[in-house]
């Protein structure tokens, strides 16, 4: 145990000479949190320093985002593998979080039925299918967040890399996947609400949804959770076991050579991931109000991998920077030229693979260094 906490305060003091990354992100990402919800709650509707509740929402959901972007990067960034099916974990970590929230409904649904959500009293079910026994209970349902994402994860990165499938055909694997589990959803008898999804969620943990507080509430744990996921990856980064990820990544044949089971980390690393993604769907899905099999769409993971590019991999801060301006990018342009957002999409991964290729942060990066050498 001794060892493993003189490690660990190296690792951090290896992480605090080496720059303020950390530092920076965490102060930047809370006090800007701090500040919109203050001003949500405290600062009177008609004044311009007053953050509306809508806008409120619309943050948490760009840090969901944020997170999934970062649980992206920890894999291709830093380990060189292009995941195009991770928006299949961010998924059944909302739908389980859903699944919680239907049950709190009770009979307060359309049909009043005290146990079987809308959807199945519609379809004539007559009792809860055995996967849903247990999701009214709130821990249960937070284990299963991370039980399932991450056991469908090491079971799929235990076949893959035990396989030692890499490159462009495990990035199809991923996106087979998922495009397999949106089939599925899609699906009435699977039991999780078809095409429709789930939807007319009431209260969480007994506190309304739609009070103002609960909704500022969820904004904050959202920035927690991503700053905890920021620093935790930081530092596994900058550990031993992140040295030997990054080899794995620079020349996977020299760090099997040089002894290590390259397979096991990967694996691991991948679970790992697969886990913050999960958790970033369970919080995404209490603030917009709706999970259906759309999230599952491949086109989704492969935004994804847009955000990253665009931030630049292999930073964690870009990811989550690059996730929250194209988020907002989309927002906006969305509503002043919704035929052709997707277009503009391809041509920003374009543009930023040619003439940016370490994305945003490694343009501040070489401004920062020009600066200095002058």
């Amino acid at each position: 145990m001794s060892a493993f906490i003189k490690n660990f305060v190296n690792t951090w003091a290896d992480i605090r000479r080496g720059g303020n990354t950390i530092t920076v992100f965490v102060l930047v990402l809370f006090t800007l949190t701090v500040l919109a919800s203050f001003s949500n709650l405290f600062i009177p509707v008609d004044s311009v320093f007053h953050v509306s509740t809508y806008t409120i929402t619309l943050l948490g959901k760009y840090l969901c985002y944020a997170m999934l972007a970062l649980a992206v990067d920890v894999i291709w960034g830093y380990c060189g593998i292009l995941s195009l099916g991770h928006g299949a974990f961010f998924a059944i970590g909302g739908y389980a979080m859903g699944m919680y929230l239907m049950r709190q409904i009770g009979d307060r649904g359309v049909y009043g039925n005290p146990d079987l959500p809308d959807f199945m009293v519609f379809l004539n079910w007559d009792s809860l299918p055995w996967f849903w026994l247990g999701m009214d209970q709130f821990w249960f349902a937070m284990l299963m967040v991370m039980v399932v994402p991450g056991l469908l994860a090491f079971v799929f990165g235990w076949l893959a890399f035990r396989s030692r499938v890499t490159g462009v055909y495990l990035s199809i694997m991923t996106q087979a996947l998922t495009y397999a589990l949106m089939l599925a959803f899609f699906r009435n008898e699977m039991g999780f609400g078809g095409n429709n999804g789930m939807t007319d969620f009431k209260e969480l943990l007994g506190f309304s949804l739609s009070a103002d507080t609960t909704r500022v509430s969820l904004f904050m744990i959202t920035a927690l959770m991503l700053g905890i996921a920021f620093v935790c990856s930081q530092l596994i980064m900058k550990s031993r076991l992140g040295r030997v990820i990054i080899a794995v990544r620079d020349s996977e044949a020299r760090a099997r050579f040089l002894g290590y089971r390259t397979e096991n980390y990967k694996v691991w690393l991948f679970v790992y991931s697969a886990l913050i993604a999960a958790i970033a769907g369970a919080l995404y899905v209490p603030q917009v109000g709706i999970i259906n099999p759309g999230e599952f769409s491949p086109i989704n993971s492969i935004e994804v991998v847009v955000w990253v590019a665009v931030g630049g991999r292999g930073t964690l801060y870009g990811a989550a920077v690059g996730a929250i301006l194209v988020s907002y990018a989309k927002t906006r342009f969305t509503a002043l030229v919704p035929e052709s957002w997707i277009f503009m999409l391809g041509a920003l991964f374009v543009i930023v693979t040619i003439f940016l290729p370490k994305g945003l942060a490694g343009l501040i990066r070489g401004k920062s260094a020009s600066e200095v050498g002058s």
